[in-house]
């Protein structure tokens, strides 16, 4: 499981900075209180799952991912869901609320939502729920391995 020092060393080597905070920052809401920004600058990452099959996307903080859009983009069939915590930290290493999309197991598809490019700063994670990252949706491709896509309504 990656810790904050992990994604902090990892961001450092790419003179990225990590934004650390005294008040959790689980939440678009509460992050972007933290951060400064409005909710939809925050950069939420959420763990789905289609079927059997995890997908993590990477949305602006005020909109909702569409399953419908979500399973036409993967190619995938099967329910759309949510998954327990205990789902959220096996398939991404990461606790629930501290979600990152940096550092993430390299089977797991990461989706970048075109949401976010309204913006040219966004602020996702960093591996724990008090922390920020501030930097462009095109770094944040480049640094994820992510695709660009449209799976928010």
């Amino acid at each position: 499981m990656p810790t904050i020092m992990d994604v902090k060393n990892y961001l450092s080597e790419k003179e990225i900075e990590v934004l650390e905070f005294a008040s959790p920052t689980p939440t678009a809401a509460t992050a972007a209180a933290a951060v400064g920004c409005s909710v939809a600058e925050i950069a939420k990452t959420i763990l789905f799952l289609i079927g059997n099959r995890a997908v993590a996307v990477v949305a602006a903080g005020d909109v909702r991912v569409k399953g419908s859009l979500l399973k036409r983009v993967t190619g995938w069939s099967g329910q759309v869901r949510l998954p327990q915590p205990a789902e959220v930290l096996r398939h991404t290493g990461y606790a629930a609320g501290g979600v990152c999309p940096f550092l993430l197991p390299p089977q797991l598809p990461v989706l970048i939502d075109v949401s976010l490019r309204r913006f040219e700063t966004i602020y996702p994670a960093a591996g724990n729920d008090y922390s920020a990252v501030p930097l462009s949706v095109d770094r944040l491709l480049e640094l994820t391995g992510g695709r660009e896509v449209t799976v928010c309504g």
